[in-house]
């Protein structure tokens, strides 16, 4: 006996099926072929191809990082600048100077990295502390926690005391306790403003060191910051020997009057 064939209705159109059809088209979804998956052997080539390509990335990735942050660190010398411009139209064209010596050593009259922030930061837009350094802070400084009050960029002394002083210290240690009181210093008697070394990065942060001494050794380079303002990364091989042979932007020879670095 022939099977009536099943039918329903959907929006008023019948539609008919066979039991037998179903049953067919169940068989088919059965005997459908698997498909073939990576072997072992090609996984391993797609994970050794994908190491491969990560290790040609990293590197460029890191040089890029690296990049923006001394950029980042460029900018923020430059925002000190701009800072320390409108401190001199405020004060007759004086460049910021102590009056205060240290209290212990090391003694001298020394504006000693983070000291020099109370000049300037009326002219910025944070107030700064050891919690916030804001601009003072190189963004690859990794020894700020820990040193320097928190701070990353040594203002030179030649800008407070005047160079008969400087080409009176032949050493680190001089300036340190050969006490001299300081004599403030005007920008219109920088006798080479683009090569006179005004503020700049103490460690190489950018290009790190492990024997690094800040500006009284010969390794690394630095973002320098320059009396007429324009920011500089250099070698230190490209930075004259100050009195104490040295990298030293703060026995810079003949002080104001003198050279760290031909522009």
């Amino acid at each position: 006996m022939t099977k009536a064939p099943l039918s329903s209705s959907l929006y008023g159109v019948k539609i008919k099926r066979r039991t037998s059809d179903t049953n067919t088209c169940c068989f088919r979804a059965a005997q459908k072929p698997l498909q073939p998956g990576f072997s072992l052997v090609e996984l391993l080539v797609v994970i050794a191809i994908i190491a491969l390509l990560m290790s040609m990335i990293l590197p460029s990735l890191e040089k890029a990082r690296s990049a923006t942050m001394r950029i980042k660190c460029g900018h923020n010398l430059k925002q000190a600048y701009l800072a320390m411009h409108m401190y001199l139209e405020s004060n007759e064209d004086v460049y910021p100077c102590s009056q205060d010596p240290q209290p212990e050593p090391p003694l001298g009259y020394w504006l000693w990295m983070g000291r020099w922030r109370s000049f300037v930061e009326p002219y910025l837009s944070t107030k700064i502390t050891e919690n916030n350094p804001s601009v003072l802070l190189c963004p690859q400084d990794v020894a700020h926690p820990t040193e320097n009050e928190s701070f990353s960029y040594a203002y030179s002394m030649t800008f407070y005391h005047s160079p008969e002083q400087i080409d009176t210290m032949n050493s680190v240690l001089e300036t340190y306790y050969i006490v001299q009181q300081s004599i403030p210093q005007r920008s219109t008697d920088v006798a080479k403003p683009s090569g006179k070394i005004l503020v700049g990065e103490w460690y190489s942060n950018h290009s790190p060191e492990p024997n690094d001494q800040g500006w009284w050794c010969w390794v690394g380079r630095r973002n320098y910051l320059f009396a007429d303002g324009h920011v500089n990364y250099l070698k230190v091989d490209k930075i004259r020997p100050a009195r104490d042979q040295l990298p030293d932007g703060n026995l810079t020879i003949h002080g104001i009057k003198g050279i760290d670095s031909p522009p």
